[in-house]
């Protein structure tokens, strides 16, 4: 086993954790909103002095990796890279929808034929989601997803299907096929990641710290000032 630094910033919540041996020891989570920047430095700090206070040597890092916030991915990222730089550590990336994948497998009872499709904002009627079995099997790849009423049927008919995300809720008035399932307050976080990074440990599914980039499924596009006259 391995002890581990857990970062994630994909979504409006910020949160760092520690894992030694599959086992979530320290977490620190910020749901006030876009101050990653500010909140991120403070937790990997205090994470880092636990970790030295208890004489742990870390043996890797993972992030958040995405889709999700432009902005939250390249801080996240950005700081991981950081840390691995300065303490020779291996870089594990985890994709951010698997992440959200994780509480609802541990603390939902869900049939053996259930679906998961975790859903991250966008904005207007779009959304970043996947399709998993509950193995984490992918049975769609993530994309971006315009959701009516005709979005995900050929899983719906055959499956329970369980959304869950900062994008689900408003698919609810779209999604209303009698397998949809929609589970509440799931966020990406980073005392979830742990199961898929000592995964990826074991099989030493490791990124090139120099050049490694998030997965942010769209390039980001600034938009332009409106004229003034």
């Amino acid at each position: 086993m391995s002890c581990i630094l857990h970062i994630e910033t994909s979504t409006e919540v910020c949160s760092v954790a520690v894992s030694e041996d599959g086992q979530c020891i320290f977490s620190k989570e910020d749901y006030k909103g876009p101050s990653h920047a500010v909140s991120l430095g403070v937790f990997v700090e205090e994470a880092l002095s636990f970790v030295e206070s208890h004489g742990m040597p870390l043996d890797a890092v993972a992030v958040s990796c995405g889709p999700g916030s432009y902005t939250g991915l390249r801080i996240g990222v950005s700081m991981a890279k950081g840390v691995c730089y300065g303490r020779d550590l291996k870089l594990i990336a985890l994709p951010t929808p698997k992440v959200m994948c994780v509480p609802v497998l541990l603390q939902h009872d869900l049939p053996e034929d259930a679906l998961l499709c975790p859903m991250i904002d966008a904005r207007r009627m779009e959304v970043y989601a996947a399709v998993y079995d509950r193995a984490l099997n992918v049975e769609r790849e993530i994309a971006a997803d315009i959701v009516d009423e005709h979005s995900y049927l050929n899983f719906l008919e055959q499956h329970p299907v369980y959304f869950f995300g900062n994008g689900a809720a408003k698919c609810r008035d779209k999604i209303t096929h009698p397998n949809a399932r929609f589970i509440e307050d799931i966020s990406p976080l980073a005392k979830w990641m742990f199961p898929l990074a000592e995964k990826a440990m074991a099989e030493q599914d490791f990124k090139n710290v120099a050049y490694f980039e998030p997965f942010y499924l769209k390039e980001f596009v600034a938009s332009k000032p409106k004229k003034l006259l």
